[in-house]
């Protein structure tokens, strides 16, 4: 490989970067000084930014240029699936480590708003980039990294040390901060949570940031910014994201067969129709919208030959369920449910109530923290989002 390319690619990823406004000019030279290729395995799996898809595995050993163009184009790249146990070229069945797309990357770190003495605290090492970005940029001394895989947490601490870097790197449940660094100015995590632990709120100190990925169970995500008062945490989501779950946090969902309990659909269900499309709701400030509104909630769907589909939606208590038939041109779509809740009742209002707010995106709704849990909220922590459930 010529020493041109290794020029080239990076520098056009900067370029791109920076002109979208995601790379900034405080943040410049630490890019320069921190390569991504450093903290990238032999092995990736290139995804699409938008994660609609994976692509095939690229080695670096069969094809280095391949590897290099990934390595330095704005997309994420899945570096670990089902937690290790995948050691094949072909697709695992959950990817669970990666190196995230660098446009998400330097715009959480503008989020984090890091200055001069700054602690940091991170959750979620990864590769173990992240982290050896604010170690350039604030000293190794005032950040600490946890990971929960001894194995991704041993790479990333190689990684880091090749380019010369040492942030303190800790295996443990990221949930749980760490306490003999405490407190911290910024706490920024790189996978997604449903519920931000206080514990990252009372390691935090007054007036210091949390940056994290947030998204409901039902669907959607955006990183929320939240700034510390005392004992809780309240701030805006700044924008859409799709990031791993934190493995203590990943939801445990119930089979399809768990709900029509053996029998055949429609089982006990009642029939109605609707007008509202089910494709309406599947974009991704939709979930996030209907999810905020109907906790306990999740759907899949189940495609066919002739362009149909049947939209499902479950309760996670197995109590609950409804399928919404979507076939292509039709006015009304046949719905059926089952159960105490009336979950497609549910969407129907969670939607309505988001249509009729103006169809507002991921940064008008906001959250807060505090010992009682979270509350999202509409525009202002007086408006909280109601739940339809």
């Amino acid at each position: 490989m010529t020493a041109r390319k290794e020029e080239v690619v990076p520098s056009g990823l900067a370029s791109a970067l920076v002109a979208s406004g995601a790379l900034q000019s405080d943040w410049l030279p630490t890019f320069k000084a921190v390569p991504r290729d450093m903290f990238v395995p032999d092995r990736i799996w290139p995804g699409m930014a938008d994660g609609t898809r994976q692509n095939p595995v690229v080695d670096r050993a069969k094809d280095p240029d391949a590897w290099l163009r990934a390595v330095y184009s704005d997309i994420p790249l899945t570096t670990q699936w089902d937690d290790g146990s995948h050691s094949g070229d072909e697709l695992g069945k959950t990817p669970s480590s990666s190196s995230s797309q660098p446009h998400m990357v330097f715009s959480m770190l503008a989020d984090l708003e890091v200055k001069d003495g700054h602690r940091v605290l991170e959750i979620g090492t990864g590769t173990g980039w992240n982290s050896a970005l604010l170690a350039h940029r604030l000293g190794t001394e005032n950040v600490v990294s946890i990971e929960f895989d001894a194995e991704v947490a041993k790479g990333a601490g190689e990684n880091q040390r090749s380019a010369g870097l040492s942030p303190l790197v800790i295996v443990g449940d990221g949930r749980l901060g760490y306490a003999r660094r405490a407190p911290y100015d910024r706490v920024i995590a790189t996978c997604s949570v449903g519920e931000v632990p206080q514990i990252w709120v009372d390691q935090t100190v007054g007036g210091g940031l949390i940056v994290a990925p947030w998204g409901t169970l039902y669907g959607g995500e955006a990183i929320v910014r939240l700034t510390v008062d005392g004992g809780t945490a309240s701030g805006r989501f700044t924008r859409s994201s799709a990031f791993m779950r934190l493995r203590q946090q990943r939801p445990e969902l119930h089979p399809h067969d768990a709900y029509l309990k053996g029998k055949e659909w429609p089982a006990d269900g009642d029939r109605s129709t609707t007008t509202l499309l089910p494709t309406e709701v599947g974009g991704w400030v939709e979930q996030f919208a209907i999810g905020l509104q109907m906790p306990g909630a999740f759907w899949s769907v189940e495609r066919y030959d002739d362009g149909t589909y049947t939209l499902w939606t479950y309760s996670t208590d197995t109590l609950s369920w409804a399928s919404a038939d979507y076939e292509p041109g039709a006015d009304s779509f046949d719905v059926v449910q089952s159960g105490p809740r009336r979950l497609w009742d549910e969407t129907e209002a969670a939607y309505l109530w988001w249509e009729v707010r103006g169809r507002p995106g991921f940064d008008r709704f906001g959250l807060t923290v505090d010992r009682d849990g979270g509350q999202a909220w509409l525009d202002s922590p007086d408006h909280p989002v109601p739940s339809v459930g």
